[in-house]
Formats: structure tokens, sequence, C-alpha cells
């Protein structure tokens, strides 16, 4: 596949996920949750979690957000689903690696295909302003992992 057509698909991927958002819903009883919010362009996003034990049983989120953004934890909460947490840090590790620009290390063979489904997202790297469009979902998710049991809710705001 040429670059040119490569680049429209993951464009027709982001649009996608953008205008029909999956997991785009309050979970009825969160284990964990978390709000993010970036200042800079007004993206807002809770994210919610059901921890059950060491998987994320069920990923959810609400808020409202430019095409990346939204994109973004749509993409994210499909390849969380059913993930153990030390899956779901790499997973983060590995998409923040590529959007920044960073060489992520070679992620496990059970995880690749997750990593592929993320690879639409990376183009921002090119966009500085973007990747915190992209990331906002991410590092939500990462507060709300810290943000303990009973449906505490943490808050995290990029700048």
């Amino acid at each position: 596949m040429s670059d040119d057509a490569l680049r429209e698909l993951y464009q027709d991927i982001i649009l996608d996920h953008g205008r029909h958002p999956r997991n785009l819903r309050k979970l009825e009883a969160p284990t964990h949750l978390a709000r993010g919010h970036n200042p800079l362009c007004g993206d807002r996003v809770t994210v919610f979690l059901a921890i059950d034990g060491d998987k994320i049983s069920d990923v959810s989120f609400d808020g409202r957000g430019c095409a990346i953004s939204t994109a973004a934890a749509s993409l994210m909460t499909e390849v969380l689903k059913g993930k153990t947490l030390e899956e779901a840090r790499t997973l983060f590790e590995q998409f923040h690696a590529k959007v920044t620009g960073g060489a992520p290390e070679e992620p496990p063979a059970e995880l690749e295909e997750d990593v592929e489904r993320l690879e639409p997202l990376t183009g921002v790297k090119a966009y500085p302003v973007r990747v915190k469009c992209a990331t906002l979902p991410w590092r939500t998710f990462e507060a709300a992992l810290k943000s303990g049991l009973g449906g505490d809710s943490a808050s995290v705001k990029t700048e």
C-alpha cells in the first residue's frame, strides 16, 4: 500500500471513530474513574473503568472534544477491554512512544494486533499541539488507574 493510501485509510479510521465513537457511555458502577481536560483546545473526557482483579472487564468514556481526542478515546477503549493492567500499561507506553516520536520497544506478541489498531493516531507526532489531544484519554486512563476503588475520581489536565 502506498504512503498516500495508508494515510487516507488512517484518516478514514480517525474520522469514523470521531463521528461514531465506540464505548461512549457512562458505566453504571465504575470501580475507577478520572476526568481529563485540555484547556488549550477545550477537550474534556471522563474515563470509566470496571476492574475485576487484574483485568479491565469494562471501559468507557464520556465527554466532548476534537475528532483526534474522540477517536483516541474510542480506539483506546476498544483495545483496553479485557486486558490485564500490565497489558494496558504496555499499550499506553507503546502508544505514547509512537505519538511523541519515541522509539517504542518491541511489543509482546499478544499485543501486536492492538498496537497496530492504534497506528492511525501516530500521525499526530507531526503536529505537536495535536499530541495532547491524542494522549488526553490515555493520561486520563492512567489517572483513573491511580484513583482507587469505589469510584473515587481523579483529574488530569494537559498543559
